[in-house]
């Protein structure tokens, strides 16, 4: 892949930022979302790229843009590229006008993207200080040992994010017995990978279930960081689990690795805030002015950009401003 492409896939998420923002606070996820998936595929249309969606919306009877299996892109010669998109991480965080929404699209060479199945994942994910000390298969007392002596820090003064859901209250018993702190988040977990493996967020590691495509686009952006995932999948219910096996998971409980999730040297990763977060500014209106800020990332060189950007509305494209920004 160009490198240029790194500043093409900012455009996608800001432009999905721009559309879905005006909905902060005003309850409905929906026109949240469908603002976002339809900002982020009409930039998308103008990148040069041959591109597929890999991780997206949903199967293609499921969503009418960025389902699984949808090609983008110019496809005029451009690089042959799997796409990972979240249009809104976080739509009910929108609605609510809670922080931490972002707009997330990861981007590898071809196959080199998991093709994960629209199911759960038991997830740990930690920074690159904490790298080979994690272990899906051992309890929470023994990761997190393991990952304060990899980091240098006691036990008790590690925090550990984990969405605040029934099915983790064993799991929230067990870190609050072995005295590291707890950050709960009511939706989000790609913000809660990536903040464990950046510095000053205040997290080090994420534990718990959440969804398997979020696994794939966390595991993309760690890629870039340096840090490590692992996941096993949690299907929900027999169809699930017959859906998995027909997406080539034969063994349902097999631990899922970094490689496994995505493969290659070459990963891009682009995302930037919706509402205020740990991470990023949301997105700030001004009459016809607004702002957004962006991180993107290539694990090829190593290199991570914040990209604080100024758009005139005004001078967006036609197809933006007639369809995209009609609720600013």
């Amino acid at each position: 892949m160009e490198r240029e492409l790194t500043l093409e896939f900012a455009r996608v998420t800001e432009a999905a930022a721009l559309a879905s923002a005006p909905w902060m606070g005003k309850g409905n996820q929906k026109a949240a979302d469908q603002a976002a998936v339809d900002a982020m595929r009409a930039v998308f249309d103008t990148v040069h790229i041959d591109g597929e969606v890999v991780i997206g919306e949903g199967e293609k009877d499921e969503a009418p843009m960025l389902y699984i299996g949808e090609k983008i892109g110019t496809r005029k010669g451009g690089a042959r590229v799997d796409i990972a998109v979240d249009p809104l991480e976080g739509t009910r965080l929108v609605a609510r006008g809670l922080p931490n929404a972002l707009a997330v699209i990861a981007a590898a060479e071809k196959n080199c993207l998991l093709r994960a199945p629209d199911t759960y994942m038991n997830k740990i994910a930690v920074g690159a200080r904490a790298g080979g000390a994690i272990d899906i298969r051992k309890s929470p007392r023994e990761n997190l040992e393991n990952i304060a002596g990899a980091m240098g820090m006691r036990v008790r003064d590690l925090t550990v994010i984990i969405l605040d859901r029934p099915r983790h209250e064993e799991l929230i018993r067990e870190i609050r017995e072995v005295g590291s702190r707890i950050r709960l988040i009511s939706d989000g977990d790609v913000a809660g990978g990536i903040a464990a493996a950046m510095d000053d967020t205040g997290v080090d590691v994420l534990m718990g279930i959440g969804g398997a495509p979020e696994g794939v686009l966390t595991a993309a952006a760690l890629k870039c960081l340096g840090g490590e995932i692992q996941g096993i999948l949690q299907p929900r219910n027999d169809e699930e689990i017959e859906r998995a096996r027909a997406m080539g998971f034969t063994d349902i409980n097999k631990v899922l690795r970094m490689e496994d999730l995505v493969d290659g040297e070459d990963i891009m990763f682009s995302v930037t805030g919706v509402t205020d977060g740990d991470m990023l500014e949301g997105v700030r209106f001004s009459g016809d002015r607004a702002t957004t800020e962006t991180i993107v990332m290539r694990s090829k060189t190593g290199t991570i950009r914040t990209i604080k950007a100024h758009h005139l509305v005004g001078k967006k494209p036609d197809y933006f401003q007639k369809d995209v920004l009609k609720n600013f």
